[in-house]
Order: structure tokens, then sequence, then C-alpha cells
């Protein structure tokens, strides 16, 4: 890994539910998130949330980053306008940094050509069908996949929307923030509500 910021691309309309879990605690492992606008101007969430980006998208160097995480928004499906996040997500995962998407974000990453030959998940199959990629072979009926991509290329983190837990897991998991036994117990804390893998988690 390169950095410890992580960074969390803001737009309008984004789903600001789904990074939620996974940013509270790569905040309280050590790491600094920071967002990424378009611009630098103010977005607003779907849930009517105003966010000032911390920087602009063209100032955003891979070099200086753990991760690139993308979420969902109706903007992903209703034109380009959110295409430049997709093509910043091939130079992170060229430079060998990683990429985790979520949502409507997948479906960005499929009409980049990004998801061609890697395993991956969405909300359903038919979905990523209908932005008339090449990837439908390597989709996997799972609630969080993570391809670890090789020497070359990052690894490459996709979830549904309905999984925010098992997206953090999975991200929880690429950096090492928890290790395997904790990792598991937290999800079962968080995805599960089984309140005997707290003792397990905070042991």
């Amino acid at each position: 890994m390169t950095g410890t910021s992580v960074h969390l691309a803001v737009y309008d309309t984004f789903a600001d539910w789904e990074p939620g879990f996974a940013t509270a605690q790569l905040t309280q492992h050590g790491r600094t998130v920071r967002t990424v606008g378009l611009t630098a101007s103010p977005v607003t969430t779907m849930g009517g949330v105003r966010v000032q980006p911390d920087l602009s998208l063209d100032a955003l160097d891979p070099a200086g980053s753990e991760l690139l995480i993308l979420t969902g928004a109706a903007l992903w499906d209703t034109g380009d306008t959110l295409a430049p996040f997709a093509r910043t997500a091939r130079a992170f995962l060229e430079a060998g940094v990683p990429v985790a998407a979520v949502c409507g974000a997948t479906a960005g990453l499929a009409r980049e050509g990004l998801l061609d030959d890697r395993s991956h998940t969405s909300a359903v199959s038919f979905y990523l069908a209908a932005t008339g990629y090449a990837g439908g072979a390597h989709y996997v009926e799972a609630d969080a996949v993570t391809d670890a991509g090789g020497a070359s290329r990052g690894a490459l983190v996709t979830a549904g929307p309905t999984e925010p837990v098992a997206f953090a897991r999975e991200i929880f998991g690429l950096l090492g923030v928890f290790e395997p036994k904790k990792l598991d117990a937290w999800f079962r804390l968080f995805h599960d509500s089984d309140a005997g893998a707290y003792e397990e988690l905070n042991g």
C-alpha cells in the first residue's frame, strides 16, 4: 500500500449510507478518509446531506492513496457525468492501488471495461448486463467480492446496494484492518446482530 489516506468519491445523489460502515472503522484504525469531488464545489447526497469535497478529482494521485471508494448514485445510470470517476478507477488499478465499488458504481466500472476479466458482483447480473459489458462470465452471486488483481494491477472490491456491511468486510480484509477472527466477529456483530461477537471483537 502506498499511503494511509483512503479516498471517498462524493457526487450529487451519492448513496451516503453505503460507505458508512467502512469509513467509520477505517478512521478509527488510523486511516484518514478524504472526500473527492468532480470539482471542489459542494455536493448533495441522496439523503440530502451537503458535503464539501476535500479535493477535486484532477488533484487525486493514486500514489498518495491506499484505496478509492466509489458509491452508488442515480447519476451513474443517467448519463456520463460520473465517467471521470470510472476513468480514475482505471488509473488506480493500473497503478496497483485498490478500488472498492458498490451499487451503481459497479455499472460505471462495467462501462469502463474494468469488470470484463475480473471476478465481481453487483445488485443483480442483469443490471450489469444492461451496460453491454463483456464480463458476464465473471459475475459472482455473492454479497461482496474481492478480485485480488495481481502484481500489475490493484485489487477490486464490488458489492450490491443492500450489502454495506459485507462491502466494509471486504475492504477491512483487503487493508488488514482486522485479523481474520476479529473480522469475522465484526461481520457477525453488524450483519447478523450476533451479540456474542462483541466480546470476540473487543476481547
